[in-house]
């Protein structure tokens, strides 16, 4: 069940406190969304950087830790899947939640765009980041709705071939 179906009360409830306690820190559903994407976004730069400072410095292996970041189990779990529908669906119509997400985007997009640009003129490094973004986003997105549980290691394998094929190198997978 998404936001939509869960009350504060409800909220309140499962977590072991007053309905008046998470009023009084949250306000209502949008910043108790807010507060959960929060943490959720902080999870996600945090899996990021640590991927990326397990990884050897050379673009392709910092790309492909920038997916392992984004299919971080902090990011796949089902409860994180359901609070990143959830916003993405209520950044259409938040203002607050809409920079969130901008942010996030703008955070992803700029540390592969700069990956990128250490082996590809800036433009065709631009179209790579912006492909790589949204074939993130979009594995994410349909792993999330598949209903069978995410397989993060296709994913990821598809997102690394994408890389790959970008930079010029001829090992995809079968």
């Amino acid at each position: 069940m998404g936001l939509a179906g869960v009350t504060l009360s409800q909220v309140a409830k499962e977590a072991g406190m007053s309905t008046g306690i998470v009023s009084h820190y949250f306000g209502d559903k949008s910043g108790l969304l807010q507060a959960t994407m929060r943490q959720i976004l902080r999870d996600l730069h945090q899996a990021t950087l640590a991927c990326r400072a397990r990884a050897a410095a050379d673009p392709r292996s910092q790309l492909f830790a920038i997916i392992e970041g984004n299919f971080d189990p902090s990011q796949v779990s089902e409860i994180s899947m359901r609070a990143w529908l959830d916003f993405w669906a209520a950044s259409l119509h938040s203002a607050d939640l809409r920079r969130l997400q901008r942010i996030n985007d703008r955070r992803l997009y700029t540390a592969i765009c700069c990956q990128f640009q250490r082996r590809l003129p800036k433009d065709a490094a631009r179209r790579a980041a912006r492909g790589l973004a949204a074939m993130i986003d979009g594995l994410w997105l349909r792993g999330s709705l598949s209903g069978d549980g995410f397989d993060v290691q296709q994913a990821s394998a598809i997102a690394r071939d994408y890389v790959r094929q970008k930079l010029g190198e001829e090992e995809l997978l079968a």
